[in-house]
């Protein structure tokens, strides 16, 4: 199938590409480069280099398309709270422009990449999909009101569409070939490697004292190429003209702050300095998926545990210390 991958050279975005490559299909990709790489692009790929904005650049990247897979878009907590207006536009607003584009180009099969974020605080834990929608950062609030627009572009028979609703998505390309690289770094993975690496004065705890057995918050850790995988399953649904479905991207088992820096320190071979902070605006305590509906329905079972997880994104951080730069 031709697809397009909007922020096809972020993160997520980029292993992504790899998966649907790997697997047989004709891939391009949309992306402005403001926060992906342009080394995350392999070089049979191609790369529109633009902004979801820019009505010219879409339709140019859309030409062939047969299905887009969406993960152009914003995705800090903490700085939606400070701007909450950079997040409804360019979340919102400019998804609203790439379904319009598709529409007027006769595509009707979207892949989301959407976020946990869209529950807000769990009234029950593991999360499933049917657990109330109450977020409670515009971060959140952002991927809800697109998801929205999804079910009710469906239901005019304009598309057919899958939300990937990501818990915590960690880890690097197992070969090396692939990696995080963000500026600046918010995660706490490769936060922590580089804390115990003495790359930087230590990592920050951001608050001990919430309803958890440690008192850090826990949070279900996806490593990003079982994450891929799950999107190249999505595709698939969305091809055999299943409904608009949300799906939950899990392992079902959480992992306090704390237990991630004994596994970082335990890997790396060094102590993690870390200090206690405020909390954060916006964190809920707990995040842990339900993930039996993808299970189901779309076949998707996770492979790879925490110390999968970290050890890659070890690899990476020590191959390449300047990230993509390098």
């Amino acid at each position: 199938m031709r697809v397009l991958v909007t922020g096809g050279a972020g993160y997520i975005g980029s292993h992504t590409v790899r998966a649907l490559r790997d697997a047989g299909h004709e891939v391009t990709v949309l992306d402005d480069l403001s926060a992906g790489h342009r080394a995350a692009v392999p070089t049979d790929v191609r790369l529109v280099q633009g902004d979801l904005g820019d009505a010219g650049a879409l339709a140019l990247a859309l030409e062939g398309a047969e299905a887009v897979l969406h993960f152009a878009g914003l995705l800090s907590v903490g700085q939606s709270v400070k701007d909450p207006a950079s997040y409804y536009q360019v979340n919102v607003v400019k998804g609203l422009a790439l379904l319009d584009a598709m529409n007027a180009k006769g595509v009707r099969r979207l892949v989301f990449s959407s976020t946990c974020a869209v529950y807000g605080v769990p009234v029950h834990v593991p999360i499933d999909e049917q657990h109330p929608k109450d977020p409670i950062n515009p971060y959140g609030a952002s991927k809800l009101t697109f998801e929205r627009a999804l079910l009710d572009y469906s239901r005019a028979d304009l598309l057919r569409s899958v939300a990937l609703r990501y818990f915590n998505a960690a880890g690097c390309q197992r070969d090396g070939s692939l990696g995080e690289h963000h500026d600046p770094e918010e995660h706490v993975i490769p936060l922590a490697i580089d804390a115990a690496l003495g790359r930087r004065p230590g990592l920050t705890i951001y608050g001990d004292d919430y309803d958890t057995p440690d008192g850090t918050c826990i949070r279900d850790y996806i490593h990003v190429e079982d994450l891929a995988r799950a999107h190249v399953l999505a595709l698939g649904a969305v091809e055999r003209n299943e409904p608009c479905q949300a799906y939950n991207l899990g392992t079902g088992t959480g992992n306090s702050v704390k237990q991630i820096v004994d596994t970082v320190g335990r890997i790396v071979g060094r102590p993690v300095p870390a200090r206690i902070g405020p909390r954060r605006p916006g964190d809920p305590p707990q995040l842990v998926a339900a993930p039996a509906k993808a299970r189901e329905r779309l076949a998707f079972e996770t492979s790879l545990g925490l110390d999968a997880i970290v050890e890659s994104a070890f690899r990476w951080r020590v191959d390449h210390p300047q990230g993509y730069r390098a």
